[in-house]
């Protein structure tokens, strides 16, 4: 395996993008391989790392199908679903919680 070329933050040659700089491009790495990294040196711990893919060979972002969007909502609702009382907390459940505030606080809720 050869070692990837590191650059360092904002000094990476044109033609590389990271993968969020190919998504506003409306782009896909498209299955290549990373070409580079990318390091942000941090003072008390190691670098962000971010890898690099060549713009040339990316490819467009695939259009969202009914599917798509129906597999979406489907899986936000299951998300705001509480499994405790199974109704719709309007909000999106806090995985630190499991379940929605009133289930997770029934006595604040007795006291309110």
């Amino acid at each position: 395996m050869t070692a990837l070329p590191v650059y360092r933050w904002h000094l990476a040659p044109d033609g590389l993008a990271t993968r969020r700089q190919l998504r506003a491009m409306n782009l896909r790495p498209g299955g290549q391989s990373v070409v580079a990294e990318l390091q942000r040196p941090r003072r008390k711990r190691g670098p962000l790392i971010a890898y690099l893919y060549r713009i040339d060979r990316a490819k467009p972002v695939r259009p969202m199908t009914s599917a798509r969007w129906a597999a979406l909502a489907k899986a936000n609702i299951a998300r705001r679903t509480c499994p405790a009382c199974r109704r719709d907390a309007g909000y999106v459940i806090p995985p630190t919680l499991g379940r929605c505030v009133p289930c997770a606080y029934p006595e604040e809720q007795r006291a309110a």
